[in-house]
């Protein structure tokens, strides 16, 4: 799927890039050849401009009918200037009448005489082609004669075509360089949405096993009451209260799941007020206080002073944030242990702070487990998580609600001497009301 995505992604890059060469190459290229054709009819109207500076007027003889003044070919063109075979520009002279008086061709061309000073093109007979200039010479209304300055096309031939051959050229590498680019572009492209792939396959899979577990236990447990209606009501009700207690189960796990992909797509609403930090810390541990009072764990609250503290944030998420953070403490400490949690106001950068550090003597975390905590589902010892019923989500979730508070949380911890996690949330969000 991501190569036939990525061999497309190559292929637009290309094929756009392509047709953009291509415009530019032929928009260059009639450049060039207009710009040519005008440097050559330029040429060929100086030539005339020379010529008719050096043509010999004479006045016509007295015993000829009629007066005015006539070129004399003889002594306009015998001795001419311009070298005519080295820049291969032919000139014809015509009569008023239209009849060929001189020529620097060999053989003359069957062409009609027509006045064309801006320069037009002419096929010979035997293919070839020439750039005609035409212009009458004239003095006062009198009309002396007609010349006709002509230059083989292969003189503009040649170098368009040696331009098109350069701009075929040019344009097939850059396109060549372009493909290989694109396939290169496009590959680190497609990197991200591959890895956010994986992450959603694994994220799928996982969730899916956490799912089938309980709800093939609650079917289970519903299949065994249903087989057996004149049951024991102890029995009936042992089979309710575990599919009640797995429903608990898969009702935090499904809120779980839903919180996560509402903070993937980005559709979560924060809602920012002002809130008693000391309150929301001390709230939360009354709540976790019945559970760390069953497992005869030591629940305690350390304040740094009895001030009331202003946090701007949303409430419901950092309630959850220390909920989960706490709850995790309390199942892995032990009876008889401790956890603590020791509130702090700290100033970096002129920037206000609450510091909170949740300390347990519970059993520890593996150093090598430390990078992986917060992954999504992730378990430093599956068999025990399950037997508590953790999901591998709590410290996930936890980090996203710190950091959407522009916070961060920090876990230290070593095995068998306990655990501490360090959550620093800044006072003020620039995003915050009230």
């Amino acid at each position: 799927m991501f190569q036939a995505t990525r061999r497309r992604l190559a292929l637009w890059y290309t094929t756009v890039t392509a047709v953009l060469l291509l415009v530019f190459a032929s928009g260059f290229y009639l450049y060039v050849r207009s710009t040519l054709i005008e440097r050559i009819d330029d040429t060929l109207n100086h030539v005339v401009e020379v010529v008719q500076r050096s043509l010999v007027i004479e006045p016509i003889n007295s015993h000829q009918e009629g007066s005015g003044v006539r070129v004399n070919v003889e002594a306009s063109f015998r001795d001419n200037p311009i070298a005519i075979e080295d820049d291969h520009i032919d000139l014809e002279w015509f009569s008023p009448m239209g009849e060929v008086l001189w020529s620097t061709l060999k053989t003359p061309l069957i062409v009609p005489l027509r006045v064309n000073q801006d320069g037009e093109t002419v096929r010979m007979s035997d293919e070839r082609l020439l750039r005609q200039v035409t212009q009458p010479i004239q003095m006062g209304q009198q009309t002396l004669g007609f010349l006709r300055v002509s230059e083989p096309w292969f003189e503009f031939t040649k170098p368009t075509h040696q331009l098109v051959w350069d701009l075929i050229l040019g344009t097939s590498i850059m396109v060549a360089i372009v493909a290989t680019s694109g396939w290169f572009l496009s590959g680190l492209a497609m990197q991200p949405i591959r890895e956010s792939y994986q992450r959603l396959k694994q994220f799928t899979a996982d969730a899916s096993h956490e799912l089938r577990n309980p709800i093939a236990i609650i079917q289970t447990n519903v299949q065994v009451a249903l087989a057996d209606p004149d049951s024991e009501p102890e029995t009936q009700r042992y089979h309710l209260q575990v599919v009640e207690r797995l429903t608990r189960r898969l009702g935090r796990l499904v809120d779980d799941l839903l919180f996560l992909a509402r903070q993937d797509s980005g559709i979560i609403q924060q809602r920012w007020a002002s809130i008693d930090f000391n309150d929301l810390i001390l709230e939360v541990v009354e709540e976790q206080d019945t559970i760390a009072t069953e497992k005869e764990v030591d629940l305690s609250v350390v304040l740094d002073s009895e001030d009331q503290w202003i946090l701007q944030g949303d409430r419901d998420q950092l309630s959850r944030l220390f909920t989960n953070l706490v709850s995790n403490a309390i199942q892995y400490t032990s009876a008889n242990g401790k956890v603590i949690l020791e509130l702090q106001k700290l100033k970096r950068l002129n920037i206000d702070y609450f510091q909170v550090k949740i300390t347990d003597t519970g059993i520890g975390i593996p150093e090598e487990a430390l990078p992986n905590l917060f992954a999504r589902f992730y378990r430093v010892d599956p068999a025990r998580t399950q037997a508590t019923g953790g999901s591998g989500l709590g410290l996930a979730i936890a980090q996203v609600i710190a950091e959407n508070h522009n916070g961060h949380i920090q876990i230290d911890s070593q095995v068998n001497q306990g655990t501490t996690v360090t959550v620093t949330l800044p006072q003020h969000h620039p995003e915050a009301i009230g």
